[in-house]
């Protein structure tokens, strides 16, 4: 029996934990806020209830195999996992509109038709078509096993099979996410909607490498869900499954230094002065607290990484308690597309001016009796993408950002204004607080091609004994990856460097 430290309690420590208990090891969980779950939280008022984290998960599946191997109860026992249907509803910037049936390859198709005009379904799905070709050849090194040493296979070649394309009397082929919008979709509106997948992740979709196609067949192929209750209830489940299977949790300890011994990873040191000894160490922060916490190169020169001098966009939140029920057929999630994509993408990446441009906005809308005092009323939760630079401690950034989210919710949720009983504001800060990324910046699942800059960090370290595990570990940010990373440390621990992920 090994003793293991992990280092915050984010969904994908959590999972490792859980897994590694149940392979005979001793494992303590040291989390520096007073809670768990990381990004995964709920805030609570007047008895309203809202999620400031994910508000939906794609590839339940991953939490499906946690809970097989780590109990006898099953996923479903824990918790209510609703499908979402339709599984988005967009209002686009010319007043046009369409929702989207969920996992329905033909609902979607007609539906675009319907709404857009004919063919506009057709491309849609011959796209998804080639989306499932990228997926089918990136899913098992990008989701399912450890990163390969010969990454650079990953970042050199484009796995999408991109239509050729006439462009300047040459034959070309879409190598980002906005080429494949212009020269294959042909048409503002499925742009749009394809760019938005992206978007959400704070993905610029005019560098985000063509196989970022796999984001929006993840949500087409497996479906949108919800959990009843709110997704805080998901990781409720997953740290009383670790509670269960004798996982300790220690809040409020702040880790300062991981301790080294021999040469490797040897436990940790807490605020105070405390060692704890470990046999293992794994890490749920962000890489540039990780380097803090070793003060040393946990990866080879010239490794997989981003530019480490970028900021990702960040996200910004309204909570929202509505007077009135919601109304019959209201869709759980609507996204509002803006007039100028292109002006909130230049912002993202250099902000500045006296006002931003409209940012595209995204609108939860649960149909859970949970998140409200009672029938008559409605709790909303409004989200955009923003640059994480901004300046968010200045009441004016706050106000502009607050009046652009609740302008475009409008043209999602009829009678807004009048119904709006109170707001809270989730700035990029109060992610930062709970997360301890810098600027509440948000991570993006990893993808092929693009150099590499769009993939994580691997889960080992130059440190032997150091794990790094979560959204800013391969394979990279949201609930599914997270659960997957957490899989992936945990086997590289039980089976060692010979590890190859689940067969």
């Amino acid at each position: 029996m090994a003793r293991i430290a992990v280092i915050g309690a984010g969904t994908g420590a959590m999972a490792a934990a859980a897994r590694l208990a149940v392979a005979g090891h001793r494992v303590v969980v040291y989390e520096r806020t007073e809670t768990y779950g990381g990004a995964v939280r709920r805030f609570e008022r007047d008895g309203f209830r809202f999620d400031t984290g994910p508000g939906l998960l794609t590839l339940p599946a991953v939490y499906r195999d946690l809970f097989v191997k780590t109990g006898k109860e099953p996923l479903e026992d824990c918790v209510e996992l609703v499908q979402v249907d339709p599984s988005s509803r967009h209002v686009f910037a010319d007043g046009s509109e369409v929702s989207l049936p969920n996992a329905s390859r033909s609902g979607v198709v007609a539906a675009l038709d319907e709404a857009l005009g004919a063919g506009a379904g057709r491309r849609w799905g011959d796209f998804l078509v080639r989306a499932r070709e990228a997926w089918d050849r990136t899913r098992r090194p990008l989701l399912e096993e450890p990163l390969w040493p010969n990454w650079q296979v990953l970042a050199e070649k484009e796995p999408y099979p991109a239509v050729p394309h006439k462009r300047l009397l040459r034959t070309r082929r879409a190598g980002t996410l906005a080429e494949i919008a212009s020269w294959e979709l042909r048409d503002e509106r499925l742009a749009a909607l394809l760019e938005s997948h992206a978007l959400a992740y704070g993905l610029d979709p005019r560098t985000a490498p063509a196989s970022a196609a796999v984001l929006p067949y993840m949500e087409h192929a497996f479906g949108t869900w919800y959990v009843r209750g709110g997704m805080r209830e998901l990781a409720r489940a997953v740290y009383e499954r670790c509670v269960l299977r004798k996982v300790e949790f220690v809040f409020g300890a702040e880790v300062t230094r991981i301790v080294e011994k021999d040469g490797r990873a040897a436990g940790v040191e807490l605020a105070g002065g405390r060692v704890a000894e470990a046999d293992h160490v794994v890490a749920d922060v962000h890489p540039a607290r990780l380097r803090a916490l070793t003060e040393r190169p946990l990866d080879d020169e010239g490794d997989v990484r981003a530019d480490p001098g970028a900021v990702p966009p960040a996200r910004f939140t309204l909570l929202l308690a509505l007077r009135g029920a919601r109304e019959p057929g209201a869709a759980h999630r609507t996204v509002v597309h803006p007039a100028a994509p292109e002006s909130e993408l230049d912002f993202l990446v250099s902000p500045g001016g006296d006002r931003p441009p409209s940012p595209t906005v995204t609108v939860l809308r649960p149909d859970d009796p949970a998140l409200r005092p009672d029938g008559e009323h409605e709790s909303a939760v409004l989200s955009a993408v923003v640059p994480a630079d901004a300046l968010w401690d200045e009441e004016s950034t706050v106000r502009r950002y607050t009046d652009l989210l609740l302008e475009a919710a409008e043209r999602a949720i009829p009678g807004l204004r009048e119904r709006l009983l109170w707001h809270e504001v989730r700035a990029p800060g109060d992610c930062e607080d709970e997360t301890g990324a810098p600027s509440g910046a948000v991570p993006a699942p990893a993808l092929a091609a693009g150099q590499g800059h769009f993939l994580h960090p691997a889960n080992t370290t130059r440190l032997p004994g150091l794990y790094r595990v979560g959204g800013w570990s391969h394979p990279g940010g949201g609930l599914p990856h997270a659960g997957m990373s957490g899989a992936l440390v945990a086997g590289l621990i039980v089976e060692g460097p010979g590890f190859r992920g689940s067969q």
